[in-house]
C-alpha cells in the first residue's frame, strides 16, 4: 500500500532530478507501445511506464455537461522512453508538462500521444501533467436504452464503464495490468454531493461551489475508478475500522434499495469469513435512478447499482446481487485479471460469491443452484461459448457468469472442502492487488489439491460440450425455473456487462 506521504517523497525526487536529453550519447531511446498486449482490446492500455499514482482534479457543470480536469500522473518508465501514449477520449487538452518541461503532444483516435522535451530514463519516476476541459464522452445504444462511460443525470452525473470508463474523463493507463493509487477532488455547484472511491478526507465550499476529496490508497485499475455527482441519502459509519458510505438517491423509496445496501457490512463479514480479510481502506455502495444505466459494476470499495435492480421490499434476490458486487472487491477488483479473456476470473467467481451467499441466507443452496443451471438445454447459448476461449473478440459472455461459476463448484467436489477453501483463500492472499491468469488459477488448484487438473478445466471452461454433472440433485428436489423474484435481473437472470 503506498502512503500519501510515499507519493509527495516520489514527486519531490521528480522534480529534483535532473532528465536525460533524448540523444545522449550511448542511450536509446524509443517510443512506448501504444497498447498493453491485450489480445482482445489491443489499443487498451500502454507500455513503456507503470503508473504509480493519480492526483485529479475536476470541476462539472451539470447545467451544461462541461468538465475542467487537471490530472497530475506519477509514473516510472518501464524502458527508455521517446514519447508514451495515454488512454484518453474526446477532451481538448490544453496543456501538458512533463517533468515540469512543456512537452508536445498529439491525439490519434483515443490516445494522447506525449513527447516530453527530454528522453525518460528506464527506472525513473516522472510526472505528467495535463490540463483538459469539454463535455466528457457517454456511450449509448438508444434503441435499449443503454448508457455507460461518463453519464450525465438529471441532477449530477455517474461514471461506470466496463472494460473501459477512466479514459472519458481523464488520461490514464486504461487496463488491469497498470493499478495506481488515486487523490480525487471533484468540485460541483453547492448544494451536490461528489462521491467517489475510497475514504472520504473532506469537502469545502467557496463562491457557491463544494469541492470533495477522496482518496483510494490501495492500488485500483481505472476501469474501477468512480466519480458519482447528485442528491444522495447518505449513511457513513465505521466498520470493522474502515470507513463504509452508503448513497441513495435521494428521490428513491426507501423501500426500495435501502434494505439490501444496508446488508453491506453483513455481507462483507460472511464473504471474509469465506476469502479471507476484506482487500480495501473503504466500502460502501451507490445506488443510482438513472434508467440507461442497465448494469451494476463493482466500482473499487463503493460498488454501483442501478435502481432498477431493486424489487420493492425485503428481497434475498437484491441481496444476492450485493453480494456479487461484493465479491468482485476480492475476484476483479484486489485480484485484477491479467487479460480480459480470464474475465471467469472474475465473473465467476462473484456469481459463485451470490450462491453462497444465497445459502448463508437460507433461500438457495449452491447445489441447488448449480442444478438450475446444469438443467439448462445444451443447445441454449448459456452453454457456448465456454467461459474462457482465448479467440474470442469478446470475454462478456453469459457463460463467463454462470458457467464459470459451475466450474468452481465442480471444483470443490473435484478436489474436497478443505483443497479447494486453501485453494481460494491462497489466490487471494497470493494475488492480493496483483494481477493473474487462468493458468495461475490452475496452477495453484494442482499444487493445494495434489491431482491433475488439465482434462477438468478444459472440460468446463473450454470445451463445447456440457461436463456430466458431478452433483445431481433427486428429481423431486430440482428447481425449474428460478425464483419469481427472479424478473428482477439479477442472480440468475444477470444480463451481461
Amino acid at each position: 500500500m503506498r502512503s500519501l506521504h510515499v507519493v509527495s517523497a516520489a514527486l519531490a525526487l521528480v522534480l529534483l532530478t535532473p532528465a536525460t536529453p533524448a540523444g545522449a550519447t550511448g542511450v536509446r531511446y524509443l517510443p512506448g507501445a501504444p497498447g498493453i498486449g491485450d489480445p482482445q482490446y489491443p489499443t487498451d492500455g500502454n507500455g513503456g511506464y507503470d503508473a504509480r499514482h493519480y492526483n485529479l482534479a475536476v470541476r462539472y457543470q451539470p447545467a451544461t455537461h462541461h468538465l475542467d480536469g487537471h490530472a497530475t500522473i506519477i509514473a516510472t518508465a518501464t524502458q527508455n522512453l521517446s514519447r508514451f501514449n495515454l488512454d484518453f477520449m474526446d477532451l481538448t487538452v490544453e496543456d501538458v508538462t512533463v517533468n515540469g518541461r512543456r512537452a508536445t503532444w498529439s491525439r490519434h483516435a483515443d490516445e494522447l500521444v506525449v513527447t516530453p522535451a527530454r528522453g525518460l530514463p528506464v527506472g525513473r519516476p516522472f510526472v505528467v501533467d495535463v490540463r483538459y476541459q469539454g463535455v466528457p464522452r457517454t456511450f449509448s445504444v438508444p434503441e435499449i436504452p443503454l448508457e455507460s462511460l461518463f453519464m450525465p443525470t438529471d441532477d449530477g452525473a455517474i461514471v461506470a464503464g466496463e472494460p473501459q470508463s477512466g479514459a472519458s474523463w481523464y488520461p490514464v493507463n486504461e487496463h488491469p495490468q497498470d493499478k495506481a493509487t488515486y487523490t480525487v477532488a471533484v468540485t460541483v455547484p453547492a448544494g451536490l454531493t461528489a462521491l467517489s472511491n475510497g475514504v472520504l478526507l473532506g469537502s469545502t465550499t467557496r463562491d457557491a461551489w463544494t469541492t470533495w476529496r477522496w482518496a483510494s490508497t490501495s492500488p485500483m485499475a481505472s476501469y474501477l475508478s468512480t466519480i458519482a455527482i447528485g442528491r444522495w441519502r447518505i449513511d457513513q459509519h465505521t466498520h470493522d475500522g474502515r470507513q463504509s458510505i452508503i448513497a441513495v438517491d435521494e428521490t428513491l423509496p426507501p423501500t426500495l434499495a435501502d434494505d439490501a445496501v444496508a446488508r453491506t457490512d453483513e455481507i462483507t463479514d460472511f464473504l471474509e469469513s469465506q476469502f479471507g480479510p476484506y482487500p480495501f481502506e473503504a466500502n460502501g455502495a451507490i445506488v443510482e435512478k438513472h434508467e440507461p444505466l442497465l448494469f451494476a459494476l463493482e466500482t473499487q470499495t463503493r460498488p454501483i447499482y442501478p435502481a432498477s435492480f431493486f424489487a420493492d421490499g425485503p428481497n434475498p434476490f437484491d441481496d444476492n446481487l450485493v453480494a456479487h458486487e461484493l465479491a468482485h472487491q476480492w475476484f476483479g477488483d484486489s485480484v485484477s485479471v491479467r487479460f480480459w479473456r480470464d474475465l471467469w476470473l472474475n465473473e465467476g467467481f462473484a456469481t459463485y460469491a451470490e450462491w453462497l451467499w444465497s445459502e448463508h441466507d437460507g433461500v438457495m443452496s449452491a447445489r441447488e443452484w448449480f442444478n438450475l443451471f446444469y438443467d439448462t438445454p445444451v443447445e441454449d447459448g448459456f452453454w457456448s461459448p465456454p467461459p474462457y476461449d482465448p479467440a474470442a473478440e469478446n470475454p462478456f459472455v453469459v457463460s463467463v457468469y454462470q458457467r464459470g461459476a459451475m466450474t468452481l463448484h465442480a471444483l470443490r467436489l473435484r478436489i474436497g472442502e478443505a483443497a479447494f477453501w486453501r485453494t481460494m483463500r491462497a489466490w487471494t492472499a497470493g494475488h492480493r492487488h496483483g494481477n493473474a491468469s487462468t493458468p495461475d488459477f490452475v496452477a495453484l488448484a494442482e499444487r493445494e489439491s495434489g491431482q491433475s487438473l488439465g482434462a477438468f478445466f478444459a472440460a468446463w471452461l473450454s470445451g463445447a460440450q456440457k461436463p456430466p454433472n458431478p452433483d445431481p440433485l433427486p428429481p423431486g428436489l430440482r428447481r425449474t425455473a428460478p425464483p419469481a423474484a427472479c424478473a428482477v435481473p439479477h442472480a440468475g437472470c444477470r444480463p451481461t456487462r
